[in-house]
Formats: structure tokens, C-alpha cells, sequence
């Protein structure tokens, strides 16, 4: 998926004085703290912020020395990086002190909003209808089943109606009490055999992501004991319901090999299948829809972010027989594979027969026989792409094929009628688009295990539209709303919302989407960067309480491994929106996008890319009247703090205030680590330092070594996690003394670290703790803006 650098003028000029920045000597803040700019004068606490030891430690590179008196902060081991990270916490406690009311307002509101009990409806898989539901006052799921009267025979039905097992509700894990039991819990996979008999689970309990298999007898309700296997990514059962197939990963975290166990056998070890020795490479293990072959997928990225992979498979019926492999592996080239009545789907951008050398631009759908898939002179072309579409990703059932595309810019899915017997113009395959709403940002597939339904489940939604639920009938071409998410504590602003226009309205069911648009805009812009590409920012705001150049206003990006930003519903958010805030999500180059190339123009040797986007989008919200010039604050999650980091390097007074979680700050350091979790693998994502023009060009953006002397910079909440295996709790801490040390001293005392010391990378908060994470968030913002005492309230404490 070859795509032109994208290369602007200014670059080397940037890149140029930001290299010289970073090798300035040191010039302590104290030193011009009396020229501080700042327009917000903040209570700060009556002690001083922490201030670590410095070590006198030197990091060449390409013949370049620079000092970094924190390193030592990457041995999490010392005892002075935990009491200086307690020192912190301290000190951002004292600084949040007196938000602790607007905290527990906040809290309060969030909660209100909420169901007393969230539930999912049921999804039928089997004889089975499984479900998961948080009960009353507790902060986790449990996950369930009962049998389905409508999937068991007559005199079943009958023998299990006397035993009274269809209103018996089975509960297969309940993270509540194992919460409860470890304090902190990571679910990684969860897989149900395809007898239904035994649950296969991984579960990190040490935060740092070292994931434990465990396999659960369902019939008896029993953990089994013999297993005791660390480090598991993914799992994958065979049709006899008794051979589980996993892969394990290695001390970088890399999934790295396969293995299997057999339930019931006199051995407990399990047995080695495959290893991936080149550590550019993961393993993925997956089972076809239809459960008859398991698919190993080798696959990793190559320098110029084009994707290789290489395909394994495995009879599921005949486990023991061992894989093949499908195609060696090709600069570029990636395949998925599922299988059909003897038929193999692949998606793929392997090059045709006219070109064996260079990839295609685009996925494209090719099929064959079973025994044609080991030579792909053999595969036979079913769709292209188009002008006007590009296709994403597939699904497969024993009657329909569902793809999920980009177009025209816009997602869309729709089914096929299987099997498809030759290529075709694909408008003659007579695809069924699913009607979707209009303003439809986020689409994500359910469960959809059982391969015989001719039914589709998609869960929708917007920032303006709470999370619904639809199944598609692919056979009648019917559509039914099955569940939409409860928001409690707001009038009835409901509307009706019709389906996009573009979308195939035949037979269309008599239902109605239902948002909340009446009362919150969401507005679709198109920020033209400096290089003149479009950037998608999609911009929410209350029609009431929001005002043209007087609000406040929230910025959030994320820019990275070809990730979609999340715009979904969030209730949390109306916090801020009732108060007159705008939230802004800028889509920004290196993340997920329509087209394939949106990732690459943002990544590697183009990712200050991503990171001019978002300046713009910042620039445009205060030049358009959006947000007021003083107030405008930026939010950025693990690589999104990256970006944020990075922007506020380059522009310090864009920004007011900024939260980081769990940011990716020191990254010049980290890639010249390889010893360190995914390092290896994040060459393919930002560079690769040993590569003299890689480490400059990486160097000239890192946010640790970027930051500026002799400047005012913004309030920032930065959080961390002790045990966090992706970012490590030192790029967070190192970040936050260096700001301290090299900028003004008034405005640093505004920068606070909250550690978790016992988390990891992610967060393990239920429902109330993520509430309450959030409410802290925002507080945080309120008061680095000066709003606590002028922002925009409501009548007492009545929720709108």
C-alpha cells in the first residue's frame, strides 16, 4: 500500500530548530519566572512541588551527546523513583484540594445519568443465549447464558422445561468477585468451546499485563486445575472442543509462539506447534467463522509501513495433523482467510498475476478451493474496489458474506448472497447496505459467533446518539432496533433520525434511531492543513448552554497505529457540555481513516504530520469562534499524549490546560531501548533510531527532549501507572521534572503526576471508578482555566 511522502517546505526548517532546542544548555526556570505570562492565577499548595535527584548520565547517538539527569527514573526498582512518585501524589492532592466539591458534583452528575443496572440483551450462539449484565451498586460485569427454547427440539424443550433449566440463568465469570479477590484484574481473551462445554479465559492480575490461562468446566462449574500457563495472548479451540490452541509471548511482549494443550489427556504440558523467531513478527491465532481451520497469521510492518504476513492453517478437525503454510511472505502483502462449503475467502492485497512484485493499493476479495490455496495462481478475483469504495474488512455465514466498507468517505456495511460463483461487477451481486443513521460516527460488529444465522448484529453510535443496538435479518432485508442505551436525568429531547440517504431503503422496517440532537450539535468540519489535506474534526457543543468566542473547549486526538479516534456516546460528557464547553475530536494523520494511506502520511518519517493537524485544529476552533483564545485545552491517551506533548512543544500558548494519560513521552529513549516491551515493534509505527536519519527526525519531535526553555507552559494532568508494560511510568515522571526544571517556575507549579502504584497500562475501573477518574479530569480543567468560581452553572444541583 505504497503511498508519497508527503513533504512540506517548512519541515526541515522545524525539524532544524528543534534539534537545536534540544541540545541548549540547561538555564534554570528560576531564573525567569518573573517574566511569567500566565492570564490564570491558580491557588497552588503551600509546599513547593517535588524535586527528584539528578544522576549525571550521558545518551550517544550518530555521534551526539546530550545529558539526562533522570534516567534513572527507568529502574522502576530504585526505592527513590516510588517516594518520589508518592511525593507527587501528594503534592497533586494538595493541588485538587479545593475541587473536591466540584469533584463530587461532577461524580454525582455522571452517576445520575446511569441505570441502576446495565444489561445487554441476549445473542443466541448454539442452543444458547449469552448475555452479561452489571448488577446494583457493583462496578463489574458478570457474564451468562441460558439455554434458548427456540434452538432445542421438542421433547428437549420439554425434559429441560421439567428440569426448569430455561429460566435457570448459568453465570460464567463474574469479574466482581474476582476483583474482589486480586484487587486488580485485566480480562485479556474469553473463548467458549464449540461444544459450549468449557470457557477458555486469560486474566492479568499483576498489571502488567502477564496474562494466565484459565479454562472453566461450565458443566460442573469448575476451574480446571492442571493448567498453569503465563504470558497468553490468544486463543483458539478446535472442533473437538477438547484441543485449545494458544500463543504465548515473550519478555518484550511480543506473541511470539503457538502452543497446545488437549483437556483430559494424561500430559499437562502443552505441546509446541510454531515459533516466530524474527522479532519483527507476531503470531495471531483465529478460527474460521465456520470452525473448521485455524489460522496462524505471522505478520508485522516493514520500514515504509507496508504490512507482510505470512498464513498457517490447521484442520480444526484433525488438530494432530499439524499446518501448512499458505504463502511465503511479500514486501506489502497481507491476507486474511475465511472459509466457506470447501471454499477459502481471502482478503488481500497481494499483487495479480500481471505484477507478482508489487502489492495492490487496495484490499480486494479473491476465493478458491480448498486444495487451490497453497498457489494463489489459482485465486479467483470476486471483488475489486472502486473509485467509489475500498473494502475493510469481511464476516462470513453459511448463507450471506458481509463487508465492511469505506464509501465515499463514509462507513457502510452491507451483505452478499453466498456462494458467489464468479467476479462481477459488484452492483450485480445485489449487495444489501444496512440503513444507517446519518450522522453515524462509530460502527462496530457484536458478538455474532453462530455462523448458521442469517441474522447481523452492529452496535451504532454517535457523539449525540446513544449506543444502539440492530440486528439485520439478511434474508428479508429487515431491520429491528434490539436495544438502545439508557441516559436517565434528561428531558425528553429525543428526535427522530432517518437513515442516510444513500443506503438501499427497500423493505425498510417502520423503526426510528432516537439522539439527543436537539439539545447537542455535532458538527462535521473539514481544517485544511498547511500541506493543503483536509483534516476531519468533528466539533460537539450544547445549542444551549455553548457561546461563539466565550467558551471553553476540550481538544482530543490520538494520531497512531492506523487506530480510529473513539467519538461513541459518552454521558460522562454532558458534564462539560451543559456547562458551555465544545469537545472536539481532531482525526488526525496516522490514525485510522478512509483511506490507507490517511496512517502512513502519519507515521514513521511523516508523523510531525499528525502533529501539525492537530495544532491547526486547535487554531481553527479559536479562529472560528468555537473557543474562546484563552481557553482552549487538549487531551491525549498513551500515543495520543505523544501528539499532545508534541503540539504543546511547538505552540506552549495554544493550549491553557492538558491532561496526558498514560502518555508516550520519551520516546527518542524508549526506541533506543530494544530491550524494552514492543520496542522492536514500534520501528514500523515511528522509526527505527539506529537509522541516523530515523533517530534525527524522531529527536526533532520526541515531546522529553523537545521541551522549551525560558517559556510559560500550560497547566498539564499528567497519569501514570507503576506497572505499566507498554509506556513506562518513567515517561510520565521524567516529563514532569524536566517541564519542572527548564521552564517557568510559576507555571510548572501548575503541572501535577498521579501515579497509580499498583496499575497498569490500562485502567482497571469499573463503572463508578471510571466515573470518578473522569470527574477529577474535568475538575482539573476547571480550575487550571479559572472556572470553578465563573463557569457556567446550573440551577442548584438539578440535572438537565
Amino acid at each position: 500500500m505504497a503511498f508519497p511522502a508527503m513533504v512540506n517546505s517548512r519541515v526541515p526548517v522545524r525539524s532544524s530548530l528543534l534539534l537545536k532546542l534540544c541540545i541548549v544548555p540547561n538555564i534554570s526556570s528560576s531564573l525567569f519566572s518573573s517574566l511569567c505570562t500566565r492570564k490564570v492565577f491558580l491557588t497552588h499548595p503551600t509546599e513547593a512541588p517535588p524535586v527528584p535527584k539528578k544522576i549525571p548520565f550521558t545518551v550517544t547517538a550518530h555521534g551526539r551527546s546530550w545529558e539526562d539527569p533522570y534516567h534513572w527514573m527507568s529502574k522502576i526498582d530504585d526505592p527513590d523513583l516510588s517516594d518520589y512518585l508518592n511525593r507527587e501524589n501528594s503534592y497533586a492532592e494538595a493541588f485538587m484540594a479545593d475541587t473536591q466539591d466540584l469533584q463530587h458534583q461532577l461524580f454525582t452528575e455522571m452517576n445520575h445519568r446511569t441505570p441502576s443496572v446495565i444489561s445487554t440483551p441476549p445473542e443466541c450462539w448454539g442452543p444458547w443465549l449469552y448475555y452479561q449484565h452489571i448488577p446494583e451498586g457493583k462496578e463489574y460485569p458478570v457474564i451468562c447464558r441460558r439455554l434458548n427454547p427456540k434452538k432445542n427440539s421438542w421433547a428437549k424443550c420439554f425434559l429441560n422445561y421439567v428440569r426448569n433449566r430455561f429460566r435457570r440463568e448459568e453465570i460464567l465469570l463474574d469479574w466482581n468477585g474476582i476483583a474482589e479477590q486480586f484487587g486488580y484484574y485485566h480480562m485479556g481473551t474469553c473463548r467458549v468451546s464449540p461444544d459450549h462445554r468449557y470457557l477458555a479465559y486469560t486474566l492479568d492480575t499483576t498489571a502488567e499485563e502477564q496474562f494466565t490461562l484459565h479454562i472453566k468446566d461450565l458443566k460442573h462449574g469448575k476451574i480446571l486445575p492442571q493448567l498453569n500457563v503465563s504470558g497468553v495472548v490468544n486463543l483458539a479451540w478446535a472442533q473437538d472442543g477438547r484441543t485449545l490452541f494458544y500463543t504465548v509471548s515473550d519478555e518484550t511482549k511480543r506473541p511470539y509462539r503457538v502452543l497446545c494443550t488437549k483437556i483430559g489427556s494424561d500430559s499437562v504440558d502443552s505441546i509446541p506447534i510454531f515459533t516466530e523467531n524474527n522479532s519483527s513478527f507476531c503470531l495471531d491465532i483465529t478460527n474460521t467463522k465456520d470452525g473448521k481451520f485455524i489460522t496462524v497469521n505471522s505478520s508485522s510492518r516493514t520500514s515504509s509501513e507496508e504490512g507482510i504476513s505470512l498464513v498457517y492453517l490447521i484442520d480444526a478437525n484433525k488438530p494432530s495433523d499439524g499446518f501448512r503454510c499458505i504463502r511465503k511472505r511479500l514486501p506489502g502483502v497481507r491476507y486474511f482467510l475465511e472459509h466457506h462449503n470447501g471454499f477459502f475467502y481471502i482478503l488481500t492485497n497481494a499483487p495479480f498475476k500481471e505484477d507478482k512484485d508489487m502489492p495492490t493499493e487496495d484490499y480486494y476479495l479473491a476465493k478458491c478451493r480448498f486444495e487451490e490455496v497453497f498457489s494463489s495462481a489459482n485465486w479467483q478475483t470476486v471483488i475489486l474496489p472502486s473509485e467509489n469504495f475500498s473494502l475493510q474488512d469481511i464476516d462470513i455465514f453459511n448463507g450471506h458474506l458481509v463487508l465492511f466498507l469505506n464509501k465515499n468517505g463514509s462507513p457502510a456495511i452491507c451483505s452478499l448472497n453466498l456462494p458467489i460463483e464468479d467476479q462481477m461487477e459488484f452492483q450485480c451481486l445485489n449487495p444489501w447496505f444496512f440503513p444507517l443513521p446519518s450522522d453515524c460516527c462509530d460502527i462496530a460488529p457484536g458478538s455474532n459467533h453462530d455462523f448458521m444465522t442469517s441474522v447481523y448484529r452492529v452496535v451504532l453510535s454517535s457523539p449525540v446518539m446513544p449506543e444502539i443496538i440492530v440486528d439485520y435479518d439478511m434474508s428479508s432485508h429487515k431491520f429491528s432496533i434490539v436495544h438502545q442505551e439508557e441516559v436517565l436525568g434528561i428531558s425528553s429531547n429525543y428526535i427522530s433520525c432517518s437513515p442516510a440517504n444513500d443506503v438501499t431503503t427497500e423493505n425498510e422496517m417502520p423503526k426510528i434511531w432516537k439522539d439527543f440532537s436537539s439539545k447537542y450539535n455535532c458538527e462535521r468540519k473539514e481544517v485544511i492543513s498547511d500541506d493543503g489535506i483536509a483534516i476531519p474534526l468533528t466539533v460537539l457543543y450544547s445549542r444551549k448552554a455553548w457561546k461563539r468566542d466565550q467558551s471553553p473547549g476540550l481538544l482530543i486526538g490520538y494520531g497512531a497505529y492506523d487506530v480510529n479516534l473513539d467519538k461513541s456516546w459518552c454521558s460522562d460528557r454532558l458534564s462539560l457540555l451543559d456547562r458551555g464547553w465544545i469537545i472536539a475530536f481532531a482525526d488526525v494523520r496516522g490514525g485510522g481513516g478512509g483511506d490507507n494511506s490517511w496512517h502512513k502520511s502519519g507515521s514513521g518519517l511523516c508523523k510531525r504530520n499528525s502533529i501539525y493537524d492537530f495544532v491547526i485544529c486547535g487554531k481553527y476552533l479559536v479562529n472560528e469562534g468555537y473557543v474562546h483564545k484563552d481557553l482552549l485545552s487538549a487531551m491525549g491517551i498513551s500515543a495520543g499524549g505523544l501528539l499532545v506533548g508534541a503540539a504543546i512543544n511547538m505552540h506552549p500558548n495554544l493550549f491553557c490546560s492538558a491532561v496526558l494519560k498514560v502518555p508516550f513521552l520519551d520516546v527518542c529513549n524508549t526506541l533506543l531501548d530494544p530491550s524494552l516491551p514492543l520496542t522492536i515493534l514500534d520501528y514500523d509505527e515511528f522509526g527505527n533510531p539506529e537509522i541516523k536519519s530515523h533517530f534525527e527526525y524522531i529527536l526533532s519531535y520526541s515531546p522529553y527532549d523537545g521541551i522549551l526553555q525560558r517559556v510559560c507552559y500550560p497547566s498539564v494532568l499528567v497519569t501514570a501507572s507503576f506497572h505499566d508494560s507498554r509506556v513506562g511510568v518513567w515517561d510520565a515522571s521524567k516529563w514532569v521534572a524536566k517541564v519542572r526544571d527548564r521552564t517557568c517556575s510559576n507555571c510548572s507549579q501548575s503541572i501535577i503526576l498521579k501515579t497509580n502504584m499498583s496499575g497498569g497500562h490500562f485502567s482497571d475501573c469499573g463503572r463508578f471508578g471510571h466515573s470518578e477518574e473522569t470527574a477529577y479530569e474535568y475538575a482539573f480543567l476547571m480550575k487550571t482555566m479559572g472556572l470553578i468560581q465563573n463557569m457556567v452553572k446550573r440551577e442548584g444541583s438539578k440535572i438537565h
